[in-house]
């Protein structure tokens, strides 16, 4: 039987930098993801008071600990954090530092630094998994070269080695905006330390940026150490993640289309990601870990955790406890 688990990511639950910062909310999410059939949560890196799930100083002001955190998990019938996303780029108000690029040699070391803090909270929480964004959006830096790709290909092994050390893996989450897109990222991924970093698949950013996820399990599934499930329902087919900024142009406003929601929950009307067929896949590419469910940013958040865990109950789970021939 695969060793496959299943995880929600509370990531919908923060529409807005003010919202979702009460203890009764995060227990009513967390019941919602317990209730609807999964066993853990993905966490998203954040900073400051307004982010109590954001990175261990929080979780350690807002529950007197991270192991306090762990219990207030389990408490809510939640077994671990799976995982938790990270991008170097966001600035920490704990630290008093601004945006670290995986680019640039001189930030090197305190992303490692920095990874090995959240590798370390994320290891006593019973997850796996340190989930990075591997290098900005295409609109926002120059194109890679191959120079630009082994300067990150060193951090991140860097990185990979301090994460290591707390018994945590780490793997490259690239998105649909991402400078990695398409050609770049097996040339990325070729270049790093295959027992230190991998892949991270997500079926909804792939399909976004026009890259078949059956195609990514079919050359790299002996380095996929994570998986995101969610939907697409649309695909930049323009090009629109090459401009400037293309997080708030294209990826909240929708770009030139104003396509009112790039993602949903799987099983959502108008998805475009094959659930059953990526599910067979990586069962025959052999992964076995953490599967994280996610709708990112959904306008109803509970009901779309209930919906995503019917489709992964009746649809998906039972390929994967089928027992093998």
């Amino acid at each position: 039987m695969s060793g496959i688990r299943w995880a929600y990511a509370i990531n919908q639950w923060k529409p807005q930098f003010d919202d979702f910062v009460r203890r009764e909310q995060h227990e009513r999410a967390l019941k919602t993801i317990s209730i609807a059939g999964f066993e853990g949560v993905e966490l998203t890196y954040g900073t400051g008071r307004w982010e109590p799930l954001g990175n261990p100083q929080q979780l350690a002001a807002n529950f007197g600990s991270v192991a306090g955190f762990g219990e207030f998990l389990r408490s809510c019938a939640v077994d671990a954090v799976s995982s938790w996303y990270w991008d170097p780029a966001e600035r920490s108000m704990e630290d008093l530092t601004g945006p670290l690029s995986p680019l640039a040699e001189a930030d090197a070391p305190a992303i490692a630094q920095r990874a090995g803090l959240l590798a370390g909270a994320l290891a006593e929480l019973g997850g796996s998994v340190l989930l990075v964004r591997p290098v900005p959006g295409a609109g926002d830096v120059e194109p890679l070269d191959d120079d630009a790709l082994a300067r990150v290909a060193a951090c991140w092994d860097a990185a990979g080695r301090t994460t290591a050390e707390h018994g945590i893996r780490l793997a490259l989450h690239v998105d649909f905006l991402s400078a990695l897109r398409r050609d770049h990222v097996p040339a990325l991924l070729d270049r790093t330390d295959p027992a230190l970093v991998g892949l991270a698949l997500d079926t909804g950013e792939l399909t976004a940026g026009g890259i078949d996820p059956l195609g990514v399990i079919e050359r790299s599934g002996d380095r996929i150490w994570h998986v995101q499930f969610k939907d697409a329902l649309a695909v930049d087919d323009a090009g629109e993640y090459l401009q400037p900024h293309a997080h708030w142009t294209v990826r909240v406003r929708g770009g030139a289309r104003e396509v009112p929601r790039w993602f949903a929950e799987p099983g959502a009307d108008g998805g475009l990601v094959d659930f059953p067929a990526v599910t067979r896949a990586l069962l025959g590419a052999g992964y076995s870990g953490w599967i994280v469910v996610e709708s990112d940013q959904s306008p109803h958040p509970a009901a779309s955790a209930l919906l995503a865990g019917y489709h992964v109950q009746r649809e998906l789970r039972p390929l994967v406890e089928e027992e093998p021939a």
